[in-house]
């Protein structure tokens, strides 16, 4: 998808303030550092349409951003950040926990992992919830620039192993450095829409 247009619609809590439209949603789930908001700003050739930060945790709300009237993203707040407290970290996983599941708009979610780590426990959670509400996924493995292309088969393997991955999924290898993964990553999201 070629996108000219972007922008983010509304940053909400709970379903009352979803935007009211049949579009189509992507949501993007990941660890609080993963690199969603240059997932984003890659996907849409902005260089800030999602804030990146250099506090990880920042975003605490759903970031819905339409994408050429025709689609929208949905940032959901990273998971994993230490420095949010349990009662903090219990409101987002239910807040994000009520969009996943009850979302008709929701097509498929992008999970994020970075590539040059096993999955944490957390990202391990995120992907069975994902399948055991048969919420299509798409695996985005973050960073690959970082690593040595002689080495992405052994961190690929490693990661699909910890996360028990099912082979009718996706699996993007993606750097917003490079811009590794871009098409794969957009024809895997079109697919759904």
């Amino acid at each position: 998808m070629q996108v000219h247009k972007a922008e983010i619609v509304i940053s909400a809590v709970s379903p009352e303030q979803y935007p009211k439209t049949k579009l189509p949603e992507i949501a993007l789930a990941g660890r609080s550092n993963v690199g969603k908001s240059s997932f984003i700003n890659t996907l849409i050739n902005r260089k800030s349409l999602a804030r990146t930060s250099g506090k990880p945790g920042k975003t605490q709300t759903l970031n819905f951003y339409l994408i050429e009237e025709a689609l929208h993203f949905v940032d959901v707040p990273g998971y994993g950040y230490a420095k949010v407290s349990k009662t903090e970290r219990a409101k987002w996983g239910q807040m994000i926990e009520t969009y996943l599941t009850q979302r008709e708009q929701l097509k498929a979610v992008v999970s994020l992992v970075d590539m040059r780590h096993d999955p944490t426990e957390d990202d391990i959670q995120m992907y069975e919830f994902l399948k055991y509400y048969q919420i299509p996924v798409i695996v985005v493995a973050t960073k690959s620039d970082k690593i040595k292309r002689g080495q992405w088969n052994k961190h690929e393997s490693a990661i699909k192993k910890k996360l028990n991955f099912d082979p009718a999924d996706d699996f993007i290898i993606f750097s917003s450095e490079t811009k590794e993964g871009k098409e794969p990553a957009w024809q895997a999201i079109e697919r759904y829409l």
